[in-house]
């Protein structure tokens, strides 16, 4: 269970296990490739005799086993072939299923069926009749009250309707009705005996199918059908909070909202910017209600200070307030309309939204709310300008005093904290330096602080931030110079700090491109304005260049006393040689790191120095797997898609 009390589904990555069985699957997918044949004869043997009874062969963890095979080789064959073989194997079950008796027997053979014909989406979409009946079968196992079958039969329902969503709106031939107009006819007697977390699951199903529909006016009437059911609770609930506002902290009243939002922010999910519809109908209720709860809690943390936070009903109050936020990322994120979020969800959020997180004790400002708005200057960007000066001043402050205390308290709180300011930095960069000069500070500051903190997607996301702000700053001469004679100095040296610090070798690509740039401009001169103190004796030339080759040698002696002269002379000029490209570069600081005590004692350890060329190998290989049909998995072809 979650803090609010929901069911939440527990992920498990990386394990030995995982490992163990994604090696078996590729086996599986070579040998079907050498002999489709021998495989197939081998699968279909030992599922003939998990169907006779004389055998003695059958078992739940048998029968697991090879449906778990025959799931793993989906699309290694040729659609001929697998067809043949998948109607053979779910003959076989289906008679199996009927043979058995008991209902735990009953329950393993229905999940196996459900398993395979979920993994073969290619033969689902080819056959319209077969399909109908799989999923038919699907709504019945939902009513199968025995441990796991709802669970599988949500799961394999959403999978297929992922896969095949299309089939479901399409007006098929011998049908009176587009399939999902039926569903949603008879969806209350179909989830009748779900749980609300598998009720969610279905209705996110139904939503990959309705977006499928091209016809705005028909998707919009399917929409509306779907959400009737949680629309009408949702409209109950407002209309005993108009004569009533107190209705809203029952207990019961807060988990039904809950429910109804989580269920929105599913289909959300899925169907994207069409939710609009949806989402017009209460939206403003929505705000309300966070408002409402807002205002709640931050009462009772007046009254009883901030140990209230952990009572059952205030979390669960905070468990709404952060569906409604998710609702709206999730939307917004989906858009397609940036306008019309910029005047219509946006503007809402400042009074509602913004000034609640600033107001409230740290233990109830929501991590979700930097989050969201990290996600709404993603999708609006430049819009966003006008915004950022209220934004920076609602959450600036009251989140940097929780962040930088430690390293490890409010670990989201920080996460989205920097990539909100990394996505400020992205899209509105001009804004980020309108601000007032001790709130640039702060912001520099606190690229800095990100940077050398210790855990790896922060410092990564800091160093990014850097990245960006530099390349932003070279390219904006109106202010370059004044930020380079301000900040050029000490971010040089707590670059180089992380860089030679052994706790942040997984940030060394990201500290190599950041020197090379930082050494460029300066060899380049680029910089005009002096880098250097006013009792400098500067030469003619290039004075900035001159004094950062001793201030760079005297930092690094310093530090390494026990590294020769001759050593840092050549490490920093090789720092400032423009005609080395980033390769020769990021050598150039590798050779030198190595050659320190702090790096050379830690042997294996260094090879986090050759990240960026073990990435490299890794997309190969996935280049080389993908020629091999049926053998990435779905990660691995979402992968592909983004490369």
């Amino acid at each position: 269970e979650g803090d609010d009390g929901t069911i939440v589904r527990e992920t498990t990555k990386d394990t030995d296990a995982i490992a163990q069985y994604k090696t078996m699957r590729e086996t599986l997918v070579y040998l079907t490739h050498l002999d489709y044949e021998d495989t197939e004869n081998i699968m279909l043997t030992k599922l003939a005799l998990q169907c006779d009874d004389k055998s003695n062969e059958f078992s739940w963890n048998n029968l697991n086993t090879l449906c778990w095979a025959i799931g793993s080789i989906s699309g290694a064959m040729n659609e001929d072939d697998e067809k043949r073989f998948l109607v053979t194997v779910i003959k076989d079950l289906l008679s199996l299923c009927e043979m058995k008796r008991g209902k735990d027997n009953k329950a393993v053979v229905a999940s196996n069926i459900m398993y395979v014909v979920g993994q073969y989406p290619r033969f689902l979409r080819a056959h319209w009749k077969f399909l109908k009946t799989v999923v038919t079968k699907l709504f019945e196992f939902m009513h199968e009250l025995h441990p796991g079958v709802q669970d599988m039969a949500c799961d394999t329902f959403l999978k297929i309707s992922q896969k095949c969503k299309g089939q479901f709106v399409l007006q098929q031939q011998g049908e009176a009705n587009p399939f999902i107009v039926d569903l949603l006819r008879n969806l209350p007697s179909i989830v009748s005996d779900l749980q609300p977390h598998q009720i969610q699951t279905f209705y996110e199903a139904c939503g990959h199918m309705i977006r499928e529909q091209t016809n705005q006016q028909q998707r919009e009437e399917l929409l509306m059908q779907l959400m009737e059911p949680p629309n009408a609770s949702w409209r109950n609930i407002m209309n005993s909070a108009n004569g009533d506002v107190s209705t809203l902290q029952k207990q019961d009243t807060i988990k039904e909202i809950g429910k109804i939002l989580r269920t929105n922010v599913r289909v959300c999910s899925a169907i994207g910017h069409p939710f609009v519809s949806q989402l017009g109908k209460f939206y403003l209720d929505m705000l309300n209600v966070y408002k409402t709860y807002s205002e709640y809690i931050s009462h009772a943390v007046q009254s009883e200070g901030e140990v209230v936070t952990q009572h059952a009903n205030i979390r669960a109050m905070r468990g709404v307030k952060v569906e409604a936020l998710k609702l709206i990322e999730v939307f917004v994120s989906k858009s397609e309309d940036p306008k019309m979020v910029a005047e219509k969800i946006v503007a809402m959020l400042y009074d509602t939204v913004l000034s609640d997180y600033q107001r409230s004790v740290p233990a109830a400002r929501n991590p979700e709310v930097l989050k969201l708005f990290a996600a709404i200057v993603n999708r609006l960007r430049g819009e966003m300008s006008a915004g950022l000066p209220r934004i920076f001043d609602a959450v600036f402050d009251s989140t940097l005093s929780m962040i930088t205390t430690n390293f490890t308290d409010f670990p989201e709180h920080r996460l989205y904290f920097f990539k909100l300011l990394k996505s400020v930095n992205m899209y509105c960069f001009q804004a980020l330096f309108s601000i007032p000069a001790a709130a640039q500070k702060k912001v520099i500051d606190s690229i800095v602080w990100a940077f050398k903190h210790t855990e790896r997607n922060i410092s990564e996301t800091g160093l990014d931030i850097l990245e960006k702000l530099l390349s932003n700053v070279q390219q904006n001469q109106g202010f370059a110079q004044g930020f380079y004679s301000t900040y050029f100095l000490s971010l040089l040296q707590d670059v180089l700090y992380v860089l030679t610090d052994r706790l942040h070798k997984s940030g060394f690509k990201m500290h190599c491109t950041i020197l090379k740039h930082m050494f460029t401009i300066v060899e380049t001169n680029q910089i005009q304005a002096p880098l250097y103190p006013n009792n400098y004796q500067a030469q003619p030339g290039n004075a900035n260049s001159a004094f950062l080759r001793e201030y760079v040698a005297n930092m690094i002696g310093n530090a390494f006393p026990n590294v020769g002269k001759s050593v840092v002379a050549e490490f920093v000029n090789g720092l400032f040689d423009t005609s080395k490209d980033l390769v020769a570069f990021k050598t150039h600081l590798r050779d030198f790191l190595i050659r320190l005590k702090e790096f050379s004692a830690d042997g294996d350890d260094n090879k986090k120095l050759y990240t960026e060329e073990t990435e490299a190998e890794m997309k190969n290989k996935l280049m080389q797997r993908a020629q091999v049909p049926g053998l990435l998995t779905q990660a691995e072809q979402d992968e592909m898609a983004d490369l």
